[in-house]
């Protein structure tokens, strides 16, 4: 039993399978894991195992949806998972450098915080800057330097960290074990009384909800052919309707349907199917999803035509990708990149030395733009032509840390 399960459970000596009923649905049916949730029972142990998944169980209705693991778990759809995924792969890739470190500063991990588990930086800041949106991010110190600054860390899941107000600071649990000294907590938004940070997407949880509920609609209509919601009609000189016809008239024609999808329909005896849905628009509720995915676009920081979504065609309109990204830049990327790198430059570094992005590569104007603003620097005196050419990338050197970011 894992040291953080402090309290055993004896189970009683019945066969579960022979206590009836041994299922709420048919026995041959068991989806998931049959053997449930297991323990480890001996070896070295370091952190709690994931939670199990949720899943229905034998006989769950398929219209019914799975629960959400409460406080812990965000479910995102495909336009919110985009977004999240857009803003954290552009920021990992903006590389760091560090603004007024002496030349004596341990500070390797910019490279790769940890390299038993991260191939780089990439990796580890594309993690922080996805919990980040989610609400809040947390990071490990797994090492230190003589001078007591981390030297190896790692970002460790929400899910795992028990966050308590304890006299007006936050304490931090991972199982049983108090980590508060070696974790930062970065929060998206937070308050002095409450332990937990809040991302934009608890806001607009509705939303996503809503945008779930369109998508699970339009892949259900699809499913079922494409046949809208409509009205059989019996004639009444054909008899009385009784139940049991009528069940098997709805059954006849669904199944006819399904089984000659876009072919036309054949009707007789008076027998007529009246549409009450027929434009494919309208019964997919196009115009309400594309608001709700702009919406939840917009939350996150992202200009809607970037996933895919409807401008608008107003006068606010981006005249070309430089003044697109631009703008995605200026609110919606910079504000998470500073608020990143401000918590982990008073974790990591000495008063004064602070950590940066470089976002030339993302709001980098055009060439002849480029090639103004170094003719004007060159002759004010603050790059020569070797920089220059060295922030172009015309030869083989590195790019000086003295000229990095200098069109940002």
């Amino acid at each position: 039993m894992p040291r953080w399960f402090t309290r055993a459970i004896v189970p009683n000596p019945n066969d579960p399978a022979s206590v009836p009923p041994a299922t709420v649905g048919p026995p041959a049916w068991r989806p998931g894991d049959p053997n449930q949730v297991e323990f480890p029972q001996s070896g070295p142990f370091q952190a709690p195992p994931p939670p199990p998944a949720v899943m229905p169980w034998s006989g769950w209705p398929a219209e019914w949806n799975t629960p959400n693991w409460a406080g812990r778990f965000q479910s995102l759809n495909d336009v919110a998972w985009m977004c999240v995924d857009k803003n954290a792969s552009i920021l990992s890739t903006m590389p760091p450098y560090l603004v007024g470190a002496a030349v004596s500063l341990n500070a390797d991990w910019i490279t790769n915080p940890d390299d038993n588990i991260y191939t780089g930086w990439i990796e580890f800041m594309k993690q922080a800057a996805w919990d980040y949106q989610l609400g809040e991010a947390f990071v490990l110190a797994t090492a230190r330097y003589a001078t007591g600054y981390p030297a190896r860390f790692r970002v460790v899941p929400p899910w795992m960290v028990n966050v308590e107000m304890d006299a007006g600071r936050r304490r931090y649990l991972i199982g049983s074990d108090d980590v508060t000294p070696d974790i930062l907590h970065i929060r998206y938004q937070s308050t002095v009384s409450d332990a937990h940070g809040h991302g934009p997407l608890e806001a607009g949880g509705a939303r996503i909800v809503a945008a779930q509920m369109l998508s699970d609609y339009a892949t259900n209509l699809a499913k079922g052919g494409g046949i809208p919601a409509g009205l059989i009609k019996y004639p009444p000189e054909l008899g009385e309707l009784t139940a049991e016809l009528a069940a098997k008239l709805k059954s006849d024609w669904v199944t006819a349907r399904m089984s000659s999808i876009g072919e036309p329909a054949v009707l007789s005896g008076g027998i007529t199917f009246e549409a009450m849905q027929v434009d494919p628009e309208k019964m997919a509720l196009v115009d309400l999803s594309r608001f709700n995915d702009s919406r939840i676009a917009t939350m996150l920081g992202v200009p809607p035509f970037v996933v895919g979504l409807p401008s608008g065609g107003d006068s606010m309109t981006y005249s070309n990708v430089t003044s697109l990204f631009d703008f995605w830049w200026r609110d919606g990327l910079r504000p998470k990149a500073e608020a990143i790198c401000e918590a982990l430059s008073g974790w990591l570094l000495p008063r004064g030395t602070v950590i940066e992005v470089n976002s030339d590569q993302f709001v980098r104007p055009g060439p002849y733009e480029r090639a103004q603003t170094y003719q004007i620097m060159v002759q004010l005196g603050a790059m020569t032509i070797d920089e220059v050419r060295a922030a172009e990338r015309l030869d083989d050197r590195v790019l000086p840390q003295t000229i990095t970011g200098v069109l940002a």
